[in-house]
């Protein structure tokens, strides 16, 4: 992308004003806040008081709207007391401009780094950096400013009552993250009907996993219908994909594909139904309709093998999912309706497993690799004593706020390295608050510290978010400070009208913050504009002058961007590797459990398969590679720099060949062999062959040389000629196997651009031409267009 196109682009992003949900309540409840804050320190300290405690009562105001699973009193207590910390050390540096710009330098480097600990401590820490050169021209003696900094941790500590007296959807972001996982499958469900093979984007179930981590306070008040349905969610979606996948059984066309869309259709119904009862806090109410399709009792006479057995798991599954999201603690007298709804699941499980028990007796004999597994009896879970109930599983904690402190500084000792984008990110930050700082400070404008400030609010560690908030922070500002100054030249407020104007203003800004930078910049800017005039400055004195030095910072970030990046293009070889690397290990490890079945297995209680820790964390592994991936993709098409050596199909098709490695050892997860199932030795070889070839693989990747897999083709012809038993757990894996080697292979195939010899005939020699996983059987598609590659 040239550069022309690239800024064209990060203009519009910059400019656009998005559709969104808006929180009005939460909105009001900042603004009340607010107002509370600049009402008791105009009538007990004075404007300057009110002045510092209302930017504390502001970003903490901000901080609670941030994206986070932590408790939104905590994100306003430390946002407040941080902002309170800065605020009097610069205070008392601010007479000696060496000092200060040490400090300075210190504190926007420290701020820059902490966005390796995520992007809500990275935004506080911004902020707090940006308004702290505000706060610091307010006192006039250390005494004051100790009063401003207590002030502003009150103003943070005032916000945070709030939130605790009038909770609005207490545990709302929770709920909308698991019912979003639901409903995503839900969708995927219904896109199975049509596409056996379409792909599914992990990112709802990592959301949803995300939101499961509470800290022990918040784990004693969870709502129990968030406690175990994320667990069971994550299992449905490779049972959809085995039920779907022709490659399991189910041909194309014909009865039994059409009592599959059926069950497809009845299961992303009920998981809709689950979902809504989940995101509002309500009983879950099923559909009839959908109740019905699991109650036919034929589906074991045209369904068999792997098709029939996903079908149990799925029955089982959703019985599970629908009766842990039957009710809520948050509503007691619902508890009847509650009652009434746990009864009625019982009831269908009871019709289900009837029906389910009625049809075994017409299964006949289906010829296929996966069949031997379809009969696995399931097994209970252990049993609470006493209850009757399965033993619930613990939460996963999250640290508390002290206890956060060690966690962010090892995840900034991490990225402390010239490579890292998040250390480049702080070294370009840090020189442009300090140069913006000093040129604010020579220039003959007053109030330099508006250039520093809008340099570090606009500049991010990637490309296209510092063009973008650039072009935002300008326009917002013309447009905010010119509503601003129509409205003071018009009213002539007084110090009552300003702080009133003031909060007018925040509500603004907390009601629109999610539609579009420019429309909360341009809140910001009247914000600003009518605080400061509660303090006795006039329009004459800030609007020029910010928006010259306003313009100015903008200036200095794209610069700076410009002068020292951190391209994401170049990097997209090194997160290619990366998610090959991830995948190899689940793909490994997968095939490990069928060498082994009772190696460190846990039986799953609505599957009786087993399952591991190590597949399970190879799993989530290689879900955070491909986020890395797709994200670094979706940062590199804005960047106005070229690929590099890899090109853009090269990476589509790379891409594709990675679905697919992921998705077969998907669908081989899904069938993992009981405890009592042989051991397959040979597998144990192969999945050896395979994580040693990925990592050697991933490497040849980063140092853009095209990955070979002679080894796990020679550990795949060694298992041949030792032979391969008929049906059972050796014969899946291998068939798996083989999609392997031909999922790496197609690897190989995009990577390498190098133009291929000519045939006598005239036409170009593919590897794909020749079978590549040295069997006869070459199930699975080969070409990475295919829609079967897709995950």
């Amino acid at each position: 992308m040239s550069w022309l196109r690239a800024l064209r682009e990060t203009t519009r992003s910059g400019l656009r004003v998005e559709r969104k949900r808006l929180e009005p309540l939460i909105a009001l409840r900042g603004a009340v806040g607010l107002a509370l804050v600049i009402a008791v320190s105009l009538w007990a300290f004075g404007p300057g008081a009110a002045a510092s405690s209302a930017f504390g009562a502001f970003q903490a105001a901000i901080a609670t709207f941030q994206r986070s699973w932590r408790p939104r009193p905590e994100l306003a207590l430390a946002s407040g007391t941080s902002l309170a910390v800065s605020t009097f050390l610069g205070y008392l540096t601010i007479s000696h401009l060496v000092l200060f710009l040490a400090l300075l330098v210190v504190w926007t480097f420290l701020a820059g780094m902490s966005w390796a600990a995520g992007p809500t401590i990275g935004l506080i820490a911004s902020s707090n950096v940006a308004i702290m050169l505000v706060t610091v021209t307010l006192p006039t003696s250390v005494a004051q400013a100790a009063g401003h900094a207590a002030m502003m941790v009150v103003g943070g500590l005032v916000q945070a009552v709030l939130v605790v007296l009038f909770p609005v959807r207490r545990w709302g972001a929770h709920r909308d993250a698991l019912a979003d996982a639901l409903a995503s499958e839900a969708d995927y469900a219904r896109r199975l009907h049509e596409d056996p093979v379409t792909p599914f984007d992990p990112l709802p179930l990592m959301e949803a996993r995300n939101a499961a981590a509470v800290t022990p306070r918040q784990a004693r008040t969870r709502p129990a219908e968030l406690h175990g349905t994320r667990g069971l969610a994550e299992r449905i979606r490779p049972v959809l994909a085995s039920l779907a996948d022709p490659a399991m059984g189910v041909p194309p066309e014909g009865r039994a594909r059409d009592r599959v869309r059926e069950l497809l259709a009845a299961a992303a119904t009920i998981l809709d139904a689950t979902a809504h009862a989940i995101r509002h806090g309500t009983p879950v109410s099923l559909p009839p309709n959908a109740v019905s399709t699991f109650r036919t009792p034929d589906t074991g006479s045209i369904l068999t093998g792997p098709p029939y057995r996903a079908a149990r798991r799925l029955k089982t599954l959703l019985e599970d999912v629908a009766e842990t999201a039957g009710g809520t603690q948050e509503d007691p007298p619902s508890r009847l309706r509650t009652t009434a709804t746990a009864a009625g699941m019982r009831a269908l499980t009871t019709v289900l497993a009837v029906g389910m028990r009625a049809a075994r007796g017409g299964t006949g004999g289906h010829s296929g690799t996966l069949q031997a597994q379809a009969s696995a009896p399931t097994p209970t879970p252990a049993p609470t004593p006493g209850t009757g109930k399965p033993t619930p599983t613990p939460p996963k904690l999250r640290p508390t706020l002290p206890q956060l402190i060690p966690v962010a500084l090892r995840s900034m000792r991490r990225e402390l390295h010239r490579g890292s984008p998040i250390t480049r990110h702080a070294t370009r930050v840090t020189a442009v608050a300090a140069t913006g700082y000093l040129l604010g400070t020579w220039l003959p404008l007053g109030h330099g510290y508006w250039a520093p400030l809008t340099s570090v609010m606009v500049m991010r560690p990637d490309f296209s978010q510092t063009y973008s908030r650039a072009v935002a922070r300008f326009g917002g500002t013309l447009v905010g400070v010119a509503l601003a100054t129509g409205v003071v030249q018009a009213a002539h407020p007084d110090t009552n009208l300003s702080a009133t104007l003031a909060v007018i203003s925040a509500a603004f800004m907390y009601l629109l913050m999610r539609t579009g930078q420019i429309a909360a910049q341009a809140c910001t800017a009247a914000y600003v504009v009518f605080l400061l005039g509660m303090g006795g400055e006039e329009w004459t004195q800030t609007v020029p002058e910010r928006v010259l030095l306003t313009l100015l910072g903008g200036l200095l970030a794209v610069i700076a961007y410009a002068v020292y990046p951190a391209w994401e293009t170049p990097r997209l070889r090194t997160r290619l590797a990366d998610w090959l690397s991830a995948l190899g290990s689940y793909a490994a490890a997968v095939v490990t459990r069928y060498a082994d079945p009772t190696t460190g297995a846990t039986a799953d209680p609505s599957t009786g398969a087993t399952a591991t820790s190590d597949v399970r964390e190879a799993l989530l592994r290689s879900r955070a590679a491909r986020a890395s991936w797709h994200a670094a993709v979706a940062r590199a098409q804005d960047e106005p720099v070229r690929h590099r050596g890899l090109s853009r199909t090269a990476a589509e098709d790379a891409e594709d060949a990675l679905a697919q490695l992921g998705r077969v050892a998907m669908l081989m997860e899904a069938h993992f062999p009981n405890r009592e199932a042989p051991p397959a030795p040979a597998a144990a070889r192969f999945a050896e062959a395979l994580r040693t070839a990925t990592e050697q693989g991933a490497k040849a990747i980063r140092e853009r040389r095209v990955p070979r897999w002679d080894a796990v083709r020679e550990a795949l012809e060694a298992w041949d000629g030792a032979g391969v038993p008929e049906g059972g757990p050796e014969a899946v894996v291998r068939q798996g196997a083989g999609l392997l080697l031909n999922s790496l292979t197609e690897l190989s195939e995009a990577l390498d651009t190098a133009v291929p010899p000519m045939t006598a005939g005239g036409s170009a020699k593919t590897a794909g031409s020749a079978k590549t996983n040295g069997s006869k059987n070459t199930n699975g598609p080969r070409n990475p267009k295919d829609p079967a590659t897709r995950q």
